[in-house]
């Protein structure tokens, strides 16, 4: 599995941005996708992450009501669009896909966790200015 993420770039505090990973290999909509985050010193945090139908969204508390995951399982894609972005949103974002055959929609504790991703793309670094 190879996971290609893009859209990232330089935006004004207040702006928008619209992050893409693309995903080959096994069948997409096997997946749960993610997205992390990590700021320069900082440890790899998570963002968001959407069931395989896109049923179900996860959002970490400090992107909920300005960042929203989707998917689109005939393009193989997962999309997060970022809205009234913040100089603290600066950071590599990274796309994560976990392979999921159970029938339920996983815990959101699980999501949260780097550890519990088998598959990770390189990062897109967004920079928001001040």
């Amino acid at each position: 599995v190879q996971l290609q993420a893009s859209g990232g770039g330089l935006v004004q505090a207040g702006g928008s941005l619209r992050l893409s990973c693309a995903a080959s290999g096994r069948t997409f909509s096997s997946y749960v996708m993610g997205w992390f985050r990590q700021a320069p010193g900082k440890e790899r945090e998570f963002v968001a992450a959407i069931s395989r139908s896109g049923v179900r969204t996860y959002y970490a508390d400090s992107v909920k009501g300005r960042f929203t995951i989707s998917r689109d399982n005939a393009k193989n894609t997962v999309y997060l669009q970022m809205n009234s972005l913040k100089p603290e949103d600066t950071a590599v974002y990274y796309c994560a896909a976990k392979v999921w055959s159970e029938s339920i929609v996983p815990y959101a504790d699980s999501v949260r966790l780097q550890g519990w991703y088998d598959y990770w793309g390189q990062g897109t670094q967004v920079t928001v200015s001040s």
